[in-house]
């Protein structure tokens, strides 16, 4: 996925360097770039983050087996 993330910024900044003043290339290259990427990277981690919460609530739910509860004389 990087990979197209990768391409597509340099397709926008070709086209951004090509444009005829510096602040329209600026915004094309933030409009058509930066921006909609960022929100598509991020709306694409969404799932591997839930994932990543729901395995670390996993984790601080499940007992752990260090027996911390027992006493000397047991």
């Amino acid at each position: 996925m990087y990979i197209i993330a990768i391409a597509w910024l340099y397709v926008v900044l070709i086209a951004a360097i090509s444009d005829t003043t510096i602040t329209g290339g600026v915004l094309t290259f933030v409009f058509w770039g930066a921006a909609p990427l960022a929100l598509f990277l991020w709306l694409a981690g969404t799932p591997a983050r839930r994932r990543a919460a729901a395995r670390q609530e996993d984790a601080s739910e499940a007992p752990s087996n260090d027996r911390s509860d027992s006493n000397i004389d047991q």
